[in-house]
């Protein structure tokens, strides 16, 4: 079997999970993993698939394009090089980064630098900026995977520093300790 990877872009709407999962589906394909988000009016999905041997890359792309004719709908179908390793697959742990504060521009930029300047991987961001006058209107939110070669101490102080100068308030939580907190 082939690990493919498709991202689908479109206007956001209902229905456009179910199609084109119903589509893969048809297609004998094994969905491993989904990731979808809505920004303001786009709708963003990542699916993970295991295609069944007779199902390549280009065949995929060509059932979905024929399948999804008219939709609006705009797929793009990757291999996935099942000998990389994911950045992972070694030892360390989730920190959650999270900074609310008045809208400039650059945030991303800079704070994302600071993360990869240590070494840091972001394996997730969610950033909404709404403006205004309410500061909690504009929100990061980090999932940074860090090792234990990465000096995150100085990493957290860099970013504290940051957040100090740009007049942000930041919180630097592990993950699991985010979790028991916020459990229900």
């Amino acid at each position: 079997m082939n690990k493919l990877i498709i991202t689908v872009l479109a206007k956001d709407r209902p229905g456009i999970i179910a199609h084109v999962t119903q589509v893969l589906f048809g297609l004998e394909c094994n969905l491993e993993n989904v990731n979808q988000m809505i920004l303001q009016d786009q709708f963003a999905g990542f699916f993970l698939v295991e295609s069944p041997p007779s199902l390549d890359r280009d065949n995929l792309q060509t059932n979905l394009d024929n399948q999804t004719k008219d939709t609006g709908l705009v797929i793009h179908v990757n291999d996935l090089d099942e000998n990389n390793g994911s950045a992972m697959d070694n030892k360390g742990d989730i920190f959650l980064i999270t900074t609310i504060g008045p809208d400039q521009k650059g945030l991303v930029a800079r704070f994302s630098a600071i993360i990869a300047r240590h070494h840091g991987n972001i394996i997730n961001l969610k950033a909404v900026f709404k403006g205004g006058p309410d500061p909690r209107n504009n929100v990061m939110s980090y999932q940074v995977w860090v090792t234990p070669e990465l000096d995150s101490a100085a990493m957290f102080a860099d970013l504290r520093t940051k957040a100090a100068e740009l007049g942000l308030d930041i919180r630097i939580q592990h993950k699991n300790i985010f979790d028991a907190i916020n459990k229900i």
